[in-house]
C-alpha cells in the first residue's frame, strides 16, 4: 500500500483517484503518521457491507440455553 503525504495528495489528487480505482488503495499520512486511507468505491462498498460479529450473532436466532455453559476449570496448573 502506497503512503503519501497530505500535501501531495492535495496536489496529485487525480493520480491518487486513478491508482484507488485500479485497486491500490494509498495511506494519507499527516506529519508522519497515518491518518486516512483511500479506496476506490468498490472497495468501500465491499468493506461496508460486511456484518459485524455482534450482528451475526444477534440475528443466529439464538436463544437463552441454546449454548451450553461455558467450564470455567482451568485446563492447566500454572505455577507463578
Amino acid at each position: 500500500m502506497r503512503e503519501i503525504q497530505l500535501k501531495d495528495a492535495k496536489a496529485t489528487l487525480s493520480a491518487v483517484v486513478d491508482d484507488v480505482v485500479r485497486g491500490e488503495p494509498v495511506v494519507i499520512t499527516r506529519y508522519g503518521e497515518p491518518e486516512a486511507v483511500v479506496v476506490s468505491f468498490a472497495e468501500w462498498k465491499k468493506l461496508s457491507t460486511v456484518p459485524s460479529f455482534g450482528r451475526l450473532l444477534m440475528a443466529s436466532g439464538l436463544e437463552d440455553g441454546d449454548l451450553p455453559e461455558r467450564n470455567r476449570t482451568s485446563s492447566r496448573k500454572v505455577e507463578f
